[in-house]
């Protein structure tokens, strides 16, 4: 049987990373070297050709940050887009009063100290001591953003110049997902004059005879080991999953499970701007010990045929965990590691007694994508009836019943005041009290207390109508919910847990539980470590590699007992049909002292084919 290869980035892509790297590089020795200052962030950003304003660089480099990695910085590059010489003639013109090509230092002392990212006058006479090219008391703009951009490109060359010469540092892995990317929005509108000029990008430096002598020291200690101490430090598996194997261990429904007592509950996973993936928990409470028949599987809304649920493909599983009296007191009962077409699967007996159910994803199928509209103009979200009155679009309409059917957890056609609190929680981080919901009630249409799909529209509306059509918020709502410009669901997998017993009725709930993540990420290392011994790094008696092989699913987990911190290298590139959670065929990880990390997920490309997880992890030196 052939096997596929795993998806390379397309060239756009590859470009984009080695304009990243060259650019981290101009400014770092390592790619594993982080970002330890608002001033390095600055300089490897005129590096990547970007001209971060003051605000910029605040926007990245909180109060509370203490350092970004190369992820982060690719992150940030991403977002934040270089300026072009059009939009900074177009902000210069603003200050042009005289429409003659020039502005007078009075102008520009008027813009820069009073708008936006506020300058002092001693950086505003700089700025025109420099672009006063004919030393006549005016600037000649039209020149200096000709110069601006020339200099940003500079930067730009020289960085990549410096990474093709130097064939140790075109070498070098990158990416180290330990740190979260930075959260913060982005903000798309064209630059002010202020922001254009806050921070000038200086030209490239001819490196001194000293940068000369640490390159050299560099170049000894690269990132990347050499091929004597990758095989005293590094540790090969490989695998190779069969689809007769995974047909032969599928778990058969019960018999008779029609009869049995059922109970479900609906959720979604959300990606957040982090790039982590969030849901809600439940608790399940079973009266008696019972046979349970436990099931997972990706909801498929009301789409017609022309509009299939991308999201069906997205894997799904939930662990099961006993609910002690404290968090300590929690351990891994179970977990669905068997798979029938969409839905994972457990059968077994429970106990009575409380448990908690923890949603998962391993993010191999379900990542960041664009929100973005392909087209300038974003799908129309209301619009004036012939009567002048505002109305929703049919476009929106559909897209607001399939949150309804999402958000209506215990799918019984009615949101309760707790359902509706969930859905508040998610787009505006508030929820609607005792008082407010009584007030939606009298204004909405509602059934039992509870809020019908008609008057969950007519809630929508409204709030259409007092911003006076302007759908801002809206779209807000929308994005939250894991929708883009063209009203496609991308970030987000709604889902259906399905609890049956065969002697008793279950009763699952929901719960939002602060702890839900840490407890997922403890029961998810649990079913790692109990499922397969731990293999050591080659000449490392205190790092171990545990690779948990299920029936659909290979995880891997970096346990260090050392007392510093390690970096370990993982190499991917010779998988065959394979998806990885970190969406990096190279990667490096840094693990802390006495810690245990989860290293990545692996999935099948295709599903209908055999697949050969064949990975390489081996310590790199401290940098």
């Amino acid at each position: 049987m052939s096997f596929q290869e795993s998806p390379r980035p397309s060239d756009e892509e590859e470009a984009f990373y080695v304009h990243c790297r060259a650019a981290y590089l101009a400014v770092f020795r390592s790619s594993l070297t982080n970002i330890s200052s608002k001033q390095q962030l600055c300089r490897a950003l005129q590096q990547a050709g970007r001209n971060p304003s003051h605000a910029t660089l605040n926007k990245y480099w909180k109060q509370r940050t203490s350092k970004l990695n190369f992820d982060d910085f690719c992150e940030i590059l991403k977002n934040e887009k270089k300026t072009e010489e059009t939009e900074l003639m177009r902000a210069f013109k603003k200050m042009d009063v005289n429409s003659d090509g020039y502005i007078s230092h009075s102008e520009l002392e008027k813009a820069l100290t009073t708008r936006g990212d506020k300058m002092t006058p001693e950086e505003v006479n700089a700025i025109f001591s420099m672009a006063d090219i004919n030393k006549d008391g005016k600037l000649d703009y039209t020149e200096f953003c000709r110069l601006l951009v020339s200099t940003v490109e500079q930067c730009q060359v020289a960085a990549l110049e410096r990474l093709e010469a130097n064939a140790k540092l075109k070498r070098q892995n990158f990416g180290s997902q330990s740190y979260s990317p930075p959260k913060s929005s982005v903000s798309s509108a064209a630059p002010t004059a202020t922001q254009a000029t806050a921070t000038v990008p200086q030209p490239p430096e001819t490196p001194r005879a000293e940068s000369d002598t640490t390159l050299k020291k560099d170049s000894r200690s690269s990132s990347r080991p050499s091929s004597a101490r990758s095989r005293r430090s590094s540790l090969s598996n490989s695998i190779t999953m069969t689809t007769s194997s995974a047909k032969a261990s599928k778990i058969p429904e019960p018999s008779g499970l029609q009869e049995w007592h059922h109970s479900n509950m609906k959720g979604c996973f959300f990606l957040e701007d982090d790039g982590s993936i969030s849901s809600l928990q439940y608790q399940l409470h079973i009266p008696q010990t019972t046979n349970v028949y436990l099931t997972i599987q990706p909801l498929s809304l009301s789409h017609g045929p022309d509009k299939p649920s991308s999201w069906m493909t997205v894997d799904t599983a939930v662990f099961v965990m006993s609910a002690g009296e404290t968090k300590e007191d929690s351990t891994l009962v179970c977990f669905t590691e068997s798979k029938d077409k969409e839905k994972y699967v457990w059968k077994g007996e429970l106990h009575a007694g409380t448990y908690y159910l923890l949603p998962f994803t391993s993010g191999c199928k379900l990542k960041k994508r664009s929100k973005k509209s392909p087209s300038n103009k974003p799908i129309e979200l209301v619009y004036r009836t012939d009567t002048g009155e505002l109305d929703l679009t049919r476009e929106l309409r559909e897209v607001l019943c399939d949150i309804f059917q999402v958000i209506d957890l215990d799918g019984n056609g009615l949101l309760s005041l707790e359902e509706y609190n969930f859905f508040e929680l998610r787009t505006s981080g508030e929820k609607c009290d005792k008082d407010a919901w009584a007030v939606c009630k009298e204004n909405f249409d509602m059934r039992k207390n509870q809020l019908t799909q008609q008057g969950f529209m007519e809630l929508n509306l409204m709030e259409a109508t007092e911003k006076d059509g302007d759908p801002a918020d809206l779209w807000v709502t929308l994005e939250a919910m894991g929708y883009n410009r063209m009203l496609e669901l991308v970030e987000a997998c709604p889902f259906q847990i399905d609890v049956h017993c065969e002697g008793n009725q279950p009763s699952v709930q929901p719960t939002s539980m602060d702890s839900g993540p840490k407890l997922l990420n403890q029961v998810l290392q649990k079913s790692i470590t109990s499922r397969t011994g731990a293999k050591a790094l080659r000449g490392q008696d205190n790092i171990f590699i545990y690779t948990y092989r299920g029936e659909h699913r290979i995880s891997s987990l970096i346990a260090n007992k050392t007392n510093q911190k390690v970096t370990v290298h993982v190499n991917n590139e010779q998988n065959r049909n394979c998806c990885s959670s970190r969406g990096m065929s190279v990667f490096a990880v840094e693990v802390p002292a006495r810690t245990k990390m989860v290293c990545q997920h692996i999935l099948p490309i295709n599903e209908r084919q055999d697949w050969t997880y064949n990975c390489v992890e081996t310590i790199l030196p401290c940098t």
